[in-house]
């Protein structure tokens, strides 16, 4: 067999993306040239590595197998590069990361300044539920998950961030009254929940069934964006993480519905398996986050403190 690192890498990509014109995009080469590899990489094995459903492709399982291994080589050979690197004094090295949803608006800033200080460090990070969060973490699949509800079963360490704070928001206050919603009356309101497995549904189910609340009226949308443009458009209302409405309640697209014992106070954590052996860029991630989150926070987070833009 004589196949090259680069065809193992156009191989693995088209395994996990199902497309040619993705691998293309992503590996920011032709179309033409994809495939002129993939089929010189076929050609070393007698067997299929993929097959063709009307225009889909797809991978075999015995194509799902040599993906496997290509992981494998892969990741290798990019630790020959970091471990050269390591012996540089150079921190390089790859971050899986995994945050639920909400998550999107807080973490990019934490990062931003690191990965510009480590450029050696590659990251991936992926944004999900809080039930795949946890189960990527429990399976070992990351270096760090971050979330505002923390996983009671798992052994962990953690960095508080900052606060997360979840109040019922609307297009327009119900009945035309500003006065703060009594149980009954939020009874009356048409919510709006994300999908079951969601850290902002369960914060919710949590606040209604609490305060011993019947509701009637439901839509379940998947992802925090669809519900908030749900709610825009007059749909309903929900109780949602304020950090990801700063510019609809800033332009008055949405309002803060006053309701007794409302908002919801969590806070956002780092967490990571106590167990788990952290490679040099995970503690200079775990490092650069703790001695720098109260300027990040001052910086990019002061107005969930003074909200003076709802005025």
């Amino acid at each position: 067999m004589n196949y090259t690192l680069h065809q193992l890498e156009i191989f693995f990509k088209i395994s996990q993306l199902k497309s040619i014109t993705k691998t293309a995009e992503d590996l920011n080469l032709t179309q033409p040239a994809i495939s002129i590899q993939l089929k010189k990489f076929q050609e070393q094995f007698p067997i299929p590595l993929t097959e063709y459903v009307g225009r889909k492709i797809h991978i075999t399982a015995f194509g799902k197998e040599i993906a496997i291994t290509a992981e494998k080589i892969l990741n290798q050979v990019a630790n020959i590069s970091y471990k050269s690197q390591a012996y540089q004094g150079v921190i390089a090295g790859k971050l899986n990361i995994s945050i639920v949803s909400t998550g999107k608006y807080v973490m990019p800033f934490f990062l931003a300044d690191f990965l510009e200080k480590y450029p050696g460090i590659e990251l991936t990070m992926d944004v999900t539920n809080k039930n795949e969060v946890i189960k990527n973490l429990e399976e070992n699949l990351i270096d760090f998950a971050m979330v505002s509800v923390l996983p009671e079963h798992l052994d962990i360490n953690r960095i508080e961030l900052m606060r997360n704070e979840l109040f019922l928001l609307g297009k327009e206050y119900p009945n035309n009254t500003k006065k703060t919603l009594t149980a009954e009356q939020f009874k009356s309101l048409k919510l709006i929940y994300r999908e079951k497995g969601s850290a902002t549904r369960q914060a919710m189910e949590q606040f209604i069934n609490q305060h011993h609340i019947e509701t009637n009226k439901k839509i379940e949308l998947v992802s925090n964006e669809a519900v908030k443009q749900a709610v825009m458009s007059g749909m309903g209302y929900s109780i949602m993480p304020l950090i990801g409405t700063k510019n609809e309640l800033k332009n008055k697209e949405v309002q803060i519905i006053p309701v007794e014992h409302l908002p919801i106070v969590t806070n956002w954590n780092l967490i990571w398996l106590s167990s788990k052996k952290q490679s040099p860029a995970a503690i200079a991630l775990a490092n650069y986050v703790k001695e720098n989150k109260t300027e990040i926070i001052k910086k990019h987070f002061s107005w969930m403190e003074d909200k003076s833009f709802l005025s």
